[in-house]
């Protein structure tokens, strides 16, 4: 049988492993491997919910292995380590648990047809004592030490007698991420003050939001940046925009203009890059930030047996101008490259990728969702806040969730996340 291999479980491979399974994986035409470093799926932009603790990863987490099972693929634990080209292998490194214990040894995996959805990851630029002294929210066990690291500080605030005392928090990068986490950091703290945590209330908090640009949200229009701004103020979140951090230390982080701004926690959200190993790996062509240069169909530039999409995949659009790292993105380069492993293995021409923008929406938690709607499908967008907003928003996790469960099952799930939500805390508390 034909052999295809998915490394990366984020938003687009786990689709595109759950269709293959399903059209050829279950019928015996293929057969499909999904691989990944962690044990479960949990959609990325969902990561800071998990950092405040709005989100549980050991509840709403999806089993790798028992999705695998129910749709017809195969999966492999494990982390991409090289690719042999002529011999059409890939090779997983060896692992090892939590107390350094071996536990896989190395493994070579053969394939006819391999997709690259390894995603991306936080790029600190070099800037100095960032990896020392900041915290990366690229997975949930870094947005789960954040978690802990926040509930520390706020049982410390609670025991301490000093009167000014405050938790100071910090986060460089006024994207979605960093905006999205300003937000429900002040929902977390309203919350936790009804479980006996001491003294919490949106006074408690110090929260500086760092923008090396002109102003917060520079991916969606000055008009929806000015608004989330607004909110934050609202809040109270400091926001500094045209403030270049450049160097982090143990007492906060260090502008260009030879200013500390104090933080006991600091979080670094500015920017992206495809992982380090993915650099020429193999000969394949890559580009300054280590994504894997792609033709319009979505293969290599070097190798036509090798397709990527996502986050790791630097793809051209007519303008010149890259696709952008968004979940949307890699949902429609996994639908596309679904139809060309069908066209390869029925001997068909292959379509090319055209990105279509349904426009951006950012989550303020329970203040507000703002964005603009249908993005470069219409003349003009269509800027859209509040309830509408949020609504469309749920409703992009929902269609992720579809592509994976289908329709029933997913209303299933709607119902059964509405009966724990009201059964348990609104945040996890340890």
């Amino acid at each position: 049988m034909t052999k295809i291999i998915v490394v990366g479980g984020g938003a687009g491979g786990l689709e595109l492993a759950t269709k293959l399974g399903r059209k050829l994986g279950r019928k015996g035409k293929a057969e499909v491997t999904l691989v990944d470093r962690n044990r479960t799926h949990l959609w990325k932009p969902l990561l800071h919910e998990v950092a405040t603790g709005a989100m549980d990863p050991g509840i709403d987490g999806l089993s790798y292995r028992s999705h695998a099972h129910n749709h017809g693929f195969v999966f492999q634990m494990g982390s991409l380590s090289s690719i042999d080209r002529d011999a059409k292998t890939i090779t997983l490194a060896p692992m090892r648990d939590d107390n350094g214990n071996p536990m896989l040894g190395e493994r070579t995996l053969q394939y006819d047809v391999l997709v690259l959805a390894i995603g991306s990851v936080s790029n600190d630029f070099g800037t100095q004592g960032v990896r020392d002294h900041c915290i990366f929210l690229d997975s949930p066990q870094q947005a789960e030490r954040f978690h802990d690291e926040l509930m520390n500080r706020f049982l410390q605030y609670g025991e301490s007698e000093a009167v000014d005392d405050k938790v100071s928090i910090a986060i460089v990068g006024a994207g979605a991420t960093g905006v999205e986490l300003s937000a429900e950091l002040y929902n977390a703290v309203e919350h936790l003050g009804a479980y006996g945590f001491k003294k919490l209330s949106h006074d408690c908090l110090r929260l500086t939001l760092v923008e090396a640009g002109p102003r917060i949200l520079p991916a969606l229009p000055e008009r929806i940046s000015g608004m989330a701004h607004k909110e934050l103020r609202e809040l109270g979140v400091d926001v500094r925009t045209n403030t270049m951090v450049v160097e982090a230390t143990a007492d906060g982080l260090k502008t260009r203009d030879d200013e500390l701004i104090p933080a006991t926690l600091m979080v670094w959200a500015a920017g992206i890059k495809a992982p380090n190993f993915l650099k020429e790996i193999a000969g394949l062509e890559t580009n300054r930030i280590n994504q894997l240069t792609v033709k319009p169909t979505l293969q290599t530039s070097r190798d036509d047996s090798i397709f990527a999409i996502g986050d790791c995949a630097h793809c051209l659009q007519e303008n010149g101008k890259p696709v952008p790292p968004r979940a949307q993105s890699a949902h429609q380069m996994a639908s596309l490259v679904y139809g060309n492993i069908l066209a390869r293995l029925n001997n068909t021409p292959l379509k090319t990728y055209v990105y279509k923008d349904h426009g951006s929406l950012v989550s303020l938690s329970r203040y507000s969702t703002v964005g603009s709607l249908m993005g470069n499908l219409m003349r003009g967008s269509m800027m859209v806040e509040g309830r509408i907003a949020r609504t469309v928003y749920v409703s992009l996790y929902r269609m992720h969730q579809v592509a994976l469960h289908g329709y029933t099952r997913t209303g299933l799930m709607m119902l059964v996340g509405r009966i724990n939500r009201f059964l348990r805390p609104r945040l996890k508390l340890h």
